[in-house]
């Protein structure tokens, strides 16, 4: 199973540079200088090898080694990157993939289970659909969900008081 890191947006100046909106959490390791990227676009995979990457407006802004002009850098437009997912499984963080589904556990009981991952400015929000068919939000952050253990397919939460009420 391949994650989407990335999509090309546009070309960016004349000398084949093009903006890449980031879907990663770790854009410095998956566009680092000399990274061979595969590129998926309208159903044909290319293989890309990054020359220089920096940020640019909440952005990337990508060199690659077989664009060299905007003209090759507009064929790129709509480009879906891919790569493997991590191999250490003990590395930090987890890809919304292994999120949802999970089950939500509350003082010892399941009270729901997470439907989707919501990113957000600060920090990401799980989708909860609790037991009796409500949907509520959950910020990702350690004061609330205090452990995930996709392995055992559940998440354990400590909401403060009122979070579970609010729609």
């Amino acid at each position: 199973m391949e994650l989407k890191i990335g999509r090309v947006i546009k070309p960016h100046g004349i000398r084949g540079e093009v903006v890449v909106e980031v879907t990663t959490d770790a854009p410095e390791q998956r566009f680092a200088q000399g990274t061979v990227l595969t590129g998926v676009q309208a159903g044909t995979r290319r293989e890309l090898t990054v020359t220089a990457a920096r940020p640019h407006q909440g952005r990337l802004l990508l060199t690659l080694d077989e664009v060299r002009d905007r003209t090759a850098a507009e064929g790129l437009r709509g480009m879906q990157f891919f790569a493997p997912p991590r191999e250490d499984p003990d590395d930090e963080g987890y890809y919304d993939h292994e999120l949802v589904g999970l089950k939500v556990i509350h003082s010892g009981v399941e009270i729901g289970q997470v439907t989707g991952v919501v990113p957000g400015p600060a920090h990401n929000l799980l989708e909860v659909e609790l037991t009796g068919g409500k949907q509520v939000l959950v910020p990702f952050v350690a004061d609330i969900v205090a452990a995930v253990d996709p392995s055992a397919g559940e998440c354990t939460i400590t909401p403060p008081d009122g979070l579970l009420e609010l729609n």
